[in-house]
């Protein structure tokens, strides 16, 4: 027996019928079947319980005749027993799953980027202005030693394996399953082009994507999919993803409906088999066992390629960071729970993990307590949204940033929430062949640069209004930052005065 579904649609379609010309690229453009051409009535009918407001039928309709809007239906008021809690019952009540959910986490907690103010120069430590002066972006990953010897200009010992970015920014882990080919390879240009890195993620490297290894981080998650020599060898560095700031604690879960040839190919998976990565990693149980997988990599790849290790940020993520220097890592990178993701389960989602301002802060701090800092660069990701954002984070102590949400935005992600679904009408996370030629990866490439580029003039211009050349001048200076709305101990977190002090 069927059950009869209590969901009420979350969204409703208007359509102005003087604009509409009957033309049916809504109809052609969704991949959700919302709308469907009835001949026989000669008109467009909308099926709203299928919509997820991705907006393709709003943005691509040529007579403008669509708008979507959230359903005002409202249940009786209970500040406890809210719309969204009850429909999520509802919703398991009829399917007895897991409620799955795409994208970061959406919940009103404070964003404490948002209150963080970044000082300026007036008269006594003048401003620069970076369209006539020199303005440093170069940044260098990798571990540094506790001291250089020089002689006759040259370096006397040989430092170890770092990655060279023009500006403090990459591409941060989104797998070829998750993401569409011509998603990554927009990302993969535009990294090319800025002198700037994208991240596998962990579903190996694609043989179109071969020609991008210099570009390239490759990871090494628990699932091992698509790792091998060759992979290892083509990147220019390597990541052991541990956690991520979407779902610490758990593993990762690709559909079977998303494993198509290319991605089973890939992964080294069978077709149309669900890929699960397991929650641990199965020979990682001690920061002893880390640093054992740390060297073989290192081994494996002649000391050649920096070597980091990626966590969610979690309550006690200080001491991790300081195990993790000490295991031999060359980078840490900490992703926040506002972290982006293909599909997680949303009560893990919205319910674990801390911010990225207060673990950046706790981790910065503890490794120059511990006179480790030099051992390691930091990279932090989770919800980086703008350059502001950035710079705010190498002022509490980053090296640099990662960014996946905001890029794909780049790339005309609607925030529909829906990728686990395999449906984007938009041709980033999905691998239907007709969905996904739709994001064509030239264009795609050139708006990710835009991106880039328009960051980078805007980090130069804050850099200059404090009166600094370099962004290693910026790196951990705290006082350069003042908080705003903060309590004393959201304060003394983070390192940072009051406005006003």
């Amino acid at each position: 027996m069927s059950l009869k579904s209590y969901v009420t649609p979350s969204f409703l379609i208007e359509r102005n019928k003087d604009r509409c010309i009957k033309c049916k690229v809504c109809v052609q453009q969704c991949a959700n079947e919302v709308h469907r051409y009835d001949e026989e009535d000669d008109e467009i009918i909308s099926e709203e319980h299928q919509c997820v407001n991705c907006q393709r039928c709003v943005t691509m309709c040529p007579t403008g005749a669509l708008t979507i809007r959230r359903n005002p239906n409202e249940l009786r008021q209970n500040s406890n027993w809210t719309a969204e809690a009850v429909r999520a019952i509802y919703i398991q009540a009829e399917t007895g799953g897991i409620l799955l959910t795409g994208m970061g986490n959406d919940r009103p907690y404070p964003v404490y980027w948002d209150n963080i103010l970044l000082n300026a120069s007036q008269v006594t430590n003048p401003s620069i202005d970076p369209l006539r002066e020199p303005m440093e972006l170069k940044t260098h990953l990798g571990r540094k030693p506790d001291s250089l010897s020089i002689k006759e200009g040259k370096l006397q010992k040989k430092l170890p394996p770092q990655l060279e970015l023009e500006l403090p920014i990459m591409f941060s882990a989104m797998s070829f399953g998750s993401i569409s080919l011509n998603a990554i390879k927009s990302l993969a240009e535009a990294a090319k082009q800025e002198g700037t890195y994208f991240n596998t993620g962990e579903g190996g490297l694609h043989r179109d994507l071969y020609q991008y290894g210099k570009n390239a981080i490759v990871q090494v998650a628990s699932g091992r999919f698509g790792v091998h020599a060759d992979y290892l060898q083509a990147g220019a560095a390597i990541e052991i993803k541990i956690g991520q700031g979407a779902k610490p604690g758990i593993g990762g879960h690709l559909p079977g409906e998303k494993v198509e040839r290319e991605v089973s190919e890939t992964r080294m998976i069978p077709e149309g088999t669900d890929a699960i990565s397991p929650a641990p990693h199965h020979d990682i149980y001690s920061i002893e066992d880390l640093r054992q997988l740390i060297y073989s990599l290192k081994e494996a790849t002649n000391y050649e390629k920096p070597v980091s290790v990626k966590i969610a940020a979690v309550h006690n993520v200080a001491a991790i960071a300081s195990g993790i220097a000490r295991a031999g890592a060359d980078i840490i990178a900490i992703d926040g729970y506002r972290g982006g993701t293909g599909a997680a389960p949303l009560r893990i989602r919205d319910n674990v993990g801390i911010p990225i301002e207060f673990a950046l802060a706790a981790v910065d701090t503890r490794l120059r307590q511990e006179a480790i800092r030099n051992q390691v660069s930091l990279v932090v990701g989770g919800s980086i949204r703008n350059s502001a954002d950035i710079v705010k984070a190498i002022a509490l102590g980053a090296d640099a940033v990662y960014i996946a949400s905001s890029a794909l935005l780049a790339l005309g992600c609607h925030m529909c929430q829906k990728c686990y679904t395999g449906k984007c009408n938009w041709g980033i996370a999905t691998q239907d062949p007709h969905l996904a030629k739709r994001l064509n990866p030239e264009l795609g490439a050139q708006r990710a640069r835009n991106l880039l580029r328009a960051w980078k003039h805007e980090i130069q211009e804050m850099l200059g209004g404090m009166g600094i050349n370099a962004i290693e001048s910026l790196r951990g200076n705290r006082l350069m930052l003042r908080g705003i709305g903060l309590t004393e101990k959201e304060l003394q977190i983070l390192g940072i005065k009051n406005a006003g002090e």
